[in-house]
């Protein structure tokens, strides 16, 4: 007896968390036209040289001229 009522109630309890999915269309918008501003190349060039500049002034800032 208690197999069939947890049978049941398991049966109750998966339709309704299958009801409860319920599905919405999403409208996603995706910008084809490339104008992100990572997607440019300056951008890249300019922080990679930033990049080497804070380098190279952090590995040499270390150093003493006597």
């Amino acid at each position: 007896m208690k197999k069939l009522v947890l049978s049941i109630m398991l049966m109750i309890y998966s339709s309704v968390w299958l009801i409860a999915q319920e599905t919405k269309k999403v409208d996603i918008d995706v910008n084809t036209k490339g104008d992100n501003w990572y997607a440019s190349p300056w951008v890249w060039i300019v922080g990679v040289a930033v990049f080497i500049l804070l380098l190279v002034a952090l590995t040499r800032g270390g150093r003493r001229a006597d």
